[in-house]
């Protein structure tokens, strides 16, 4: 955090200084993928401050669900940035969430595994995390196996499921919600923090399922009806039309409020040619390669885990500070400027 509060330059000849004293954060290196650029520990800032403060607004029962559509970045470390992501915002969140509840479930649907968040608590058994991601084959970030469960005391609380190329809305359905279900009914999560990266939507540069917007909102749907305190955060996406078509559609689920499939016009009304719409079809020449038998031998596998930790497990309970600083005073402007 100390390397990136000295990164908010302009000046070309400084960020070359920064780079060179990065290499040892994974930041800025030469073909990397957490480069160095302009404002970026207000960005870090920023990202992380919002999903902090939705833990904040759920902690106090003022929220009973927050949104943060620019946090969910979930492959930084304590010690490094990865994968695009350069401060945990989701980890910071759960810990503030931890100071208000005894246990909290972390659900991951990006299509890359949730390695920094699985990483940050694998040792506990008071933040469950699961996660649904391609898996093999060398994708990124190259963790998240069936048998990557945890340890110590948190031993059986990190749940993955590993997917195969091409995975459609009903596969991932007949998937997502057993898994849930049986976590819920065994772990008890007081709160619940969902990671709705768009990148395991069809037409992703980077992913390789085949997800429409309906297929990734039912996720959200479904853990909506769960009625827990429930942070809800972005993530990946590479497909900029279609991350916006997501996080739309899902924000109008969350509110239960129904939005028309016909696009109102605006400014970026380009983008969305040829159809103008907010649904679209998945792709046709993509096969899904999860196949029901490999479906049901991994979640047999799941299931079975779960049976074997610790239903509920408690923790003493501390009292909660009640100075928090207030959350309705003026918008700050980091980037300075009118």
């Amino acid at each position: 955090v100390d390397f990136l509060a000295k990164c908010n330059v302009k000046h070309a000849s400084l960020m070359k200084v920064h780079a060179k004293e990065g290499q040892k954060f994974n930041v800025g290196r030469e073909e990397g993928d957490c480069p160095l650029f302009d404002n970026l520990y207000n960005y870090c800032r920023l990202t992380s401050g919002g999903s902090v403060d939705g833990a904040r607004l759920l902690g106090s029962g003022r929220n009973d669900i927050a949104i943060n559509w620019a946090g969910g970045l979930h492959h930084a470390k304590a010690s490094e940035a990865s994968g695009f992501c350069y401060v945990n915002d989701i980890v910071l969140a759960i810990l503030e969430l931890l100071r208000f509840f005894t246990r909290v479930l972390y659900i991951d649907i990006d299509v890359h595994h949730g390695d920094g968040v699985e990483e940050a608590f694998f040792c506990t058994n008071r933040v469950m995390t699961c996660s649904f991601h391609k898996y093999g084959e060398g994708f990124f970030p190259g963790t998240g196996n069936l048998n990557e469960t945890g340890e110590d005391s948190g031993k059986g609380y990190s749940v993955n499921f590993p997917l195969l190329d091409g995975m459609d809305d009903i596969s991932y359905e007949n998937t997502f919600k057993p898994v849930i279900q049986k976590i819920v009914e065994h772990f008890q999560p007081e709160a619940v923090v969902l990671q709705c990266g768009a990148d395991s939507l069809a037409y992703d540069k980077l992913g390789v399922f085949n997800l429409t917007v309906e297929g990734h909102g039912k996720c959200v749907d479904y853990i909506r009806s769960l009625g827990l305190p429930m942070l809800v955060l972005g993530g990946g996406g590479y497909n900029i039309r279609n991350v916006a078509r997501c996080w739309v559609y899902e924000t109008s689920v969350l509110l239960k409020r129904p939005i028309s499939d016909e696009l109102p016009y605006n400014d970026y009304w380009d983008y969305f040619a040829p159809n103008y719409r907010l649904h679209y079809s998945p792709r046709l020449d993509l096969t899904n390669q999860n196949t029901p038998a490999y479906i049901n031998k991994v979640l047999s596998q799941v299931l079975e885990n779960l049976k074997n930790v610790e239903p509920a497990p408690g923790v003493q309970k501390m009292e909660v500070p009640t100075n928090l600083a207030p959350m309705d005073g003026p918008v700050v402007n980091l980037y300075g400027g009118p």
